[in-house]
């Protein structure tokens, strides 16, 4: 899968896989990178990949950059399956390629934006081997009905950062508070945020981001 990298030292020892959302690409959180404030010791490659083109239904099928389709206003009402397990492989295939770079699962994030989220939560709650944490902003849980028989027994209780906006009209914040509470119901280590914002991201989030970064990283 074609990706955006960044790394901020010569020899990276973990790595954040970075998943944009619906309509972006691999670039939209790049500039990100210098404002979390990570410190100058910690040297971690950022991968930010590029969704494939594919038809959107609530859009008028309009092709677009996206991890699945969504097919309707209500994401839980009709998801598509295939779509988020096709992602989940693609991403599955990144971390296989940091492992094969010397930078083992356990120094590895998962974060995502919206729709990149969602398959950042998916992915990281079901990878076989024990990841450093997932970050999943402004998104959901997706098929959370398939998790409590596929979730991997090295992730549980992943860290978790979760971060939503108070305003937001895209994913209501209703809909990442019913995620956490599954998540944390089912015993894993949420870090929920909330930030008086729209479906975006803020620099209080961005500061936070950093912070949570490089305890994960450290543990890791």
């Amino acid at each position: 899968m074609d990706a955006l990298e960044i790394a901020t030292g010569a020899t990276p020892s973990c790595a954040v896989i970075w998943l944009h959302g619906l309509g972006a690409d691999g670039h939209d959180f790049a500039p990100i990178v210098p404002e979390l404030g990570l410190p100058s010791g910690l040297a971690v490659r950022f991968i930010f990949p590029h969704a494939p083109l594919r038809p959107v239904t609530i859009n008028n099928g309009y092709v677009m950059p996206a991890w699945y389709d969504v097919k309707s206003l209500d994401l839980r009402q009709i998801e598509d399956e295939a779509g988020i397990r096709a992602s989940q492989q693609a991403v599955e295939a990144l971390i296989r390629r940091e492992e094969a770079h010397g930078i083992p699962a356990a120094r590895i994030v998962l974060a995502g934006f919206s729709q990149g989220g969602a398959i950042a939560l998916h992915t990281g709650l079901r990878h076989e081997a024990r990841l450093a944490g997932v970050l999943a902003l402004s998104t959901y849980l997706p098929l959370p009905h398939t998790l409590a028989s596929e979730a991997s027994p090295a992730n549980a209780g992943l860290p978790v950062f979760m971060a939503h906006g108070t305003a937001d009209s895209v994913i209501p914040a209703a809909q990442g508070i019913a995620s956490r509470d599954w998540l944390e119901e089912h015993g894993y280590a949420v870090d929920w945020r909330e930030y008086p914002m729209t479906h975006s991201v803020c620099q209080e989030e961005i500061t936070d981001i950093g912070q949570w970064l490089v305890r994960v990283l450290a543990a890791g």
